[in-house]
């Protein structure tokens, strides 16, 4: 088990990085082509499609229950859109860097919920909600 200040403190880096890689969609798309339609389209539409997909299958309500390789799935391809785009616009290091950052929190939060449920963890967020609080750390 995670000691509590670390689970806390992941799960708080857990929302930053979500903000931060909608923001370098936003940056990415109004950076990119020309006019001004374009770039609003695209600094508007890029991080508002990776929060539609990232609230209907990733967040931990989720309209549509997928199993844990999925949601792992929609994490990869929005962290991964928005580490090559912070890589385009700041260069690679940096994507990379956010890359990693991305890596270590999400496999420290699936190892949080593996000490709890084991190795299957929990596909479902209602068990997980409904752990007695003594349990938790």
């Amino acid at each position: 088990m995670l000691p509590r200040g670390v689970r806390y403190a992941n799960e708080g880096l857990a929302f930053l990085i979500e903000l931060a890689a909608l923001g370098f969609l936003a940056w990415w798309g109004w950076s990119t082509g020309g006019g001004l339609l374009v770039h609003l389209l695209l600094g508007l539409g890029a991080p508002l499609l990776a929060a539609a997909v990232w609230g209907r299958y990733a967040a931990p309500r989720a309209k549509v229950k997928l199993p844990r390789a999925g949601v792992y799935g929609v994490k990869a391809a929005v962290f991964g859109c928005g580490s090559a785009a912070l890589a385009v616009l700041a260069g690679w290091p940096w994507g990379l860097a956010f890359a990693l950052l991305c890596l270590a929190n999400t496999a420290l939060a699936a190892r949080y919920r593996d000490s709890l449920f084991g190795s299957q963890g929990v596909d479902n967020v209602e068990k997980f909600d409904n752990v007695d609080r003594a349990d938790r750390p």
